[in-house]
């Protein structure tokens, strides 16, 4: 199992995203466990079961277990994060200036390297589309590892984010 399994599944129809994610599994722009751990981070925020099992087993040889743990964490603390702060944006007002009070300990202490547990944070807040988490944690990641960093996170986020939904609207057809 592995993205040439999830490539198998794309119809035709959706024939860029295969090109897409065949050319971004194999990017340079980014070390094997960033790259891994960046897609597994996206699998995970696009939730779609069949493409997480296939990028995991994909990147399960270079990510170590802290990694994959990490590239979980990132995904679990954005899933809280990026409601809470849409809301905090959207609302306006006040919020900003309270204090969250949620607990974040996992960013502090991810487990990998920082730079490479903030990329995955950032791949996950792109899909979740929260403004203050993507700009946060993209100065970061810009000023840690440089913008093609940034940007291959953006790619992959998108084009995982894209098969995980053309995948499942495939399967919906079918019924």
């Amino acid at each position: 199992m592995s993205i040439d399994a999830l490539k198998d599944r794309i119809p035709d129809y959706a024939k860029d995203l295969r090109l897409n994610l065949g050319s971004l599994a194999s990017d340079i722009a980014l070390t094997p466990q960033q790259l891994g751990g960046t897609f597994v981070a996206s699998a995970l925020a696009a939730r779609n079961d069949d493409v997480t099992r296939e990028i995991v087993a994909q990147f399960r040889d270079v990510l170590s277990e802290q990694a994959l743990a990490a590239a979980q964490s990132a995904n679990a603390i954005m899933g809280m994060n990026n409601i809470y702060y849409r809301f905090v944006h959207m609302a306006g007002g006040e919020y900003a200036k309270m204090p969250a009070q949620l607990r974040m300990s996992v960013i502090g202490n991810p487990g990998v390297d920082k730079a490479d547990f903030e990329l995955w944070c950032l791949a996950v807040s792109i899909i979740n589309g929260c403004d203050l988490c993507v700009t946060s944690h993209e100065k970061i990641v810009r000023d840690a590892l440089g913008a093609a960093a940034v940007q291959t996170a953006a790619r992959i986020a998108a084009t995982v984010h894209a098969v995980a939904v053309t995948l499942q609207g495939a399967d919906a057809l079918q019924q």
